[in-house]
């Protein structure tokens, strides 16, 4: 038998070497993990920043959620298992669109964009704003600003942390996944049935997050605890939205593969 699988899905404007610590934990204590980029992101962070796709500006929702599908199916056919899910942001999401698929054993979504049904709060709205109020943006690849990574992301961090961060971790991102939320009640793409029976699902929130506040995430939970099937929240005291890589991500590491192993 193959040992147990976790797939990590990261969210826009984040490359899947910010998973890196992760994989190293979860590898050390036996697990096989599985953390694919985005369709047209699989380079280094410096080579992304420099010169993205021109591909990544049809990226949306229904493609990566596609992409992702068409990896975890391939695990389980060769595994003989399904492979266990933790996403963070639009990966939170995802984890819940591909949980509701019938793809994964057991999930997690951590600081999760919402789904729809969740309506965004102001800070939610000024996160995203250099993004939607860009005209044509939707079909453009954009960059984050080292400000808006600092305000969104990692404000309780020191300076130098937040400039490490940034560089080492942050690429462009396809302004289509935005566009795709921002129309979820008109997008078939951003449709979560929450009344299915789907695979455990555990949802975490960080109080500080000003990205996906903890109130979204609430929402999100409320939502989710329509299914029969288990579901829980935990909200992390004084995590940004940075929660998987700021100092004491191993509590949310921790707390994450515990759920995901308890469900057998």
């Amino acid at each position: 038998m193959s040992p147990p699988h976790i797939v990590l899905v990261h969210g826009a404007w984040m490359s899947p070497a910010a998973w890196q610590p992760w994989i190293d934990r979860y590898e050390a204590l036996g697990y096989v993990v599985t953390a694919p980029a985005w369709p047209y992101d699989d380079r280094p962070v410096a080579e992304l920043k420099a010169s993205p796709a021109p591909e990544l500006a049809n990226v949306g929702v229904a493609e990566i959620v596609a992409y992702y599908s068409t990896v975890i199916r391939d695990i389980t056919a060769k595994d003989g298992a399904k492979p266990a899910l933790i996403g963070h942001s639009f990966g939170g999401l995802f984890v819940q669109m591909l949980l509701d698929r019938g793809l994964g054993k057991a999930g997690v979504a951590i600081d999760p964009a919402p789904p729809r049904g969740v309506i965004p709060n102001l800070d939610a709205l000024k996160a995203s704003f250099p993004v939607i109020s860009t005209w044509g943006a939707g079909k453009k690849v954009h960059t984050m600003s080292y400000p808006d990574f600092q305000w969104g992301w990692a404000h309780t961090l020191p300076e130098v942390d937040q400039r490490l961060a940034y560089d080492n971790f942050v690429v462009p991102t396809p302004g289509k996944v935005y566009f795709d939320a921002a129309g979820a009640p008109f997008n078939a793409c951003m449709k979560v049935n929450f009344k299915n029976t789907r695979a455990p699902l555990l949802i975490i929130a960080g109080e500080l997050d000003r990205t996906v506040p903890a109130s979204m995430v609430k929402a999100a939970y409320k939502l989710q605890k329509q299914s029969p099937s288990p579901t829980e929240f935990h909200e992390f005291a004084g995590r940004t939205h940075w929660i998987c890589g700021q100092p004491g991500w191993e509590e949310v590491a921790g707390l994450a593969l515990k759920w995901v192993t308890e469900q057998g």
